[in-house]
């Protein structure tokens, strides 16, 4: 507790599901956040100040389209305003879709591209500045065991999640001598709402018994505690990096 205090954060694609769960933890460590995301706007309320009540920080909610760069800049300028800096960015916003390459939409494959990819160009182009002029920042990129391996049926976001793991590394670089960190996880079958409604617990457990070596899917918590240690101060001489958190699935062409 604590460790992140005097810290601010934006996490895009966090108002449900695992990147609310990265905001709480930094919430839990003292910073304060930004969540974004679409919904009903009574369930946002409710997560955000719920964040406010359970960690006695401060939280707001930008509902930045994460494939409009202008909206994406919005967002970053509201937690500058809000909160006097953007010093941890995670770009966690992500859809996907599934068709055969001759099938795939051309409306897909921009969407996914834009979500999975290009709204992190975005966001860590407009937070940037503000970090290099601070000397301090941490930029984690949430990219997928696809990052890694292929899968059928998947170009659009097999090519997006191998693109984050690129732009993770060219930034990183470029910022390495002004006090900040760029580092990407990907995650392989992490346990969360959406994968509890869209498959039965047997196809769960099958997946468990022959994809995942070390037999289970992960939880989020061990998503975001990765993500608090990488903005950390601690976690300074780590730069670069592509720490995947996967049960070891990624040594599986899948």
């Amino acid at each position: 507790m604590g460790t992140l205090k005097g810290k601010n954060a934006v996490v895009t694609g966090s108002t449900s599901g695992i990147g609310l769960a990265y905001a709480r933890a930094f919430a839990r460590a003292g910073a304060n956040v930004v969540i974004n995301g679409m919904g009903v706007p009574a369930d946002i309320e409710r997560e955000r100040s719920g964040i406010e009540t359970d960690f006695k920080v401060r939280a707001v909610h930008s509902p930045a389209d994460m494939t409009k760069p202008a909206e994406i800049a919005e967002m970053i300028a509201l937690g500058e305003k809000t909160f006097g800096s953007v010093d941890i960015l995670v770009n966690n916003a992500g859809i996907q879709f599934v068709a055969p390459i001759e099938e795939f939409p051309i409306e897909k494959w921009d969407a996914i591209i834009a979500i999975n990819l290009s709204s992190a160009f975005h966001a860590i182009r407009a937070a940037v500045p503000g970090m290099k002029k601070r000397k301090w920042g941490r930029i984690i990129n949430i990219a997928s065991a696809h990052g890694l391996v292929a899968s059928q049926y998947k170009a659009a976001y097999v090519a997006a999640k191998h693109g984050v793991l690129g732009l993770t590394k060219v930034v990183a670089l470029e910022t390495a001598t002004h006090g900040i960190t760029v580092n990407c996880i990907p995650p392989g079958r992490i346990m969360s709402e959406q994968i509890r409604r869209n498959y039965t617990p047997q196809y769960r457990q099958w997946q468990a018994d022959n994809e995942i070596p070390v037999g289970r899917y992960g939880e989020p918590e061990e998503l975001a505690d990765l993500v608090v240690f990488l903005a950390s101060p601690r976690a300074g001489y780590i730069n670069g990096a592509v720490i995947p958190v996967d049960g070891g699935l990624r040594r599986y062409q899948f």
